[in-house]
């Protein structure tokens, strides 16, 4: 790659998936890039995404599947730069995918081999990389000038492409967002998001004793629902419908839970009640739920009785519950366990074409460091693909 010099066109601050999108994209347009990444690697969350072989985006990309709020600013970049587009450059690399379910496309081998696309398109727009970089300051006396350790570089163009707050221990910091405060750019309220609920300690219908039972489940919260497994885990639940809806509810809210999506439970319930007389509860529930689960939501809610001797009122108030368990989560499992940060650089500042600042020329934001979350299963991804490509045209 091209021999580091004091002055580029651009230079562009992290090595993930938008700042690589976006420096192999300048890089092939002849512009002079440098890439700073602050840890030893490029494409950190790359390499662990998918259990580590890359949901690297779906085919159901659509703009009302992204969290923001302006729902409007990501659909020009989503049209500029599609999941087509992207699967297109995965295929010229042979890299061999699947789709798993719901549009999500994964390898078929290890997430490093798109990292590896992404340096290889790198190297052919000669891009500068720099791995262990801690950017010790950052001014505009009129281009960018970036300090590190190693000198002081200097372009016309700056890039913000750090990502969110989620998931600390790889790395992630409020850099992008700080930055982007200190040039004048508001900065949306930040939470985690895709990310796991703890149970609080009386929660009804919830028992830590039921960690490890999964089913599909209906979870909705105001007028989002999505149906995928739930999990139940030791702290509270998990599994992709409830991460989910994780993006979209605040803290204090309640969640709905239909147990049994599909099925009219009261008429299941009272006829077996006449086809399976002398059956238990549990057994009865056994049928169309987890044996533990059964166990546990008739041991809450059903006498130890035989069907025959269950009052149908007491049956009707078990199906109600089935069909619209309420669960009030204590908290998020926090940015720890959060796969995004929900929230980010306000997009009111930014070009929706461009990713560029509008008040201040050439300062960029793109990727997760800006107000866009994408749905589980590949979308945030795409939406790194395409802000990144968006920016990497215009600088």
């Amino acid at each position: 790659m091209r021999q580091s010099t004091t002055d580029f066109d651009v230079i562009i601050i992290g090595a993930g998936a938008a700042g690589l999108m976006c420096a192999l994209t300048a890089g092939q347009r002849g512009r002079r890039v440098l890439l700073l990444e602050r840890t030893d690697k490029a494409g950190a969350k790359i390499l662990i995404s998918g259990g580590g072989r890359c949901n690297f985006t779906n085919l159901g990309i659509a703009p009302d599947r992204f969290v923001s709020t302006n729902p409007h600013f990501c659909v020009s970049a989503l049209r500029r730069y599609t999941q087509w587009d992207f699967i297109d450059l995965v295929a010229r690399h042979r890299i061999a995918y699947h789709e798993k379910t719901l549009g999500q496309l994964f390898c078929d081998g290890s997430a490093r081999a798109i990292v590896a696309m992404l340096l290889k398109e790198c190297e052919r727009g000669e891009v500068t990389l720099r791995f262990g970089q801690n950017i010790s300051g950052v001014s505009k006396p009129d281009g960018f000038r970036v300090e590190i350790s190693s000198g002081v570089f200097t372009a016309p163009a700056l890039v913000l492409a750090t990502g969110g707050l989620s998931i600390p221990k790889m790395g992630a910091t409020g850099f992008s967002h700080d930055l982007a405060r200190r040039f004048g750019l508001r900065v949306t309220e930040t939470r985690p998001g895709l990310v796991p609920f703890k149970a609080k300690a009386d929660a009804p219908g919830f028992d830590a004793s039921l960690a490890g039972v999964s089913l599909d489940a209906i979870v909705s919260c105001g007028d989002r629902a999505f149906r995928e497994a739930i999990l139940f885990t030791h702290r509270g639940l998990s599994g992709p419908a409830i991460l989910q809806i994780s993006s979209y509810w605040r803290p204090g809210a309640s969640i709905a839970i239909d147990l049994l999506p599909g099925l009219d439970a009261a008429g299941f319930l009272k006829e077996r009640k006449r086809t399976r007389p002398r059956a238990s509860g549990r057994a009865v529930l056994a049928e169309v739920l987890p044996a533990r689960l059964a166990q546990a939501l008739a041991d809450a809610h059903l006498p130890s009785a035989e069907m025959a001797n269950i009052p149908d009122r007491i049956l009707v108030a078990l199906a109600e519950h089935l069909k619209g368990w309420r669960f009030t989560p204590q908290e998020s499992e926090g940015f720890a366990k959060a796969e995004v940060t929900v929230g980010g650089i306000d997009t009111r500042d930014l070009s929706s074409k461009t990713m560029e600042s509008r008040e201040v020329k050439g300062l960029y934001a793109i990727g997760e460091a800006v107000d866009v979350t994408g749905w589980l299963g590949g979308y945030n991804f795409q939406w790194a693909w395409s802000s990144g490509w968006c920016a990497g045209q215009a600088v």
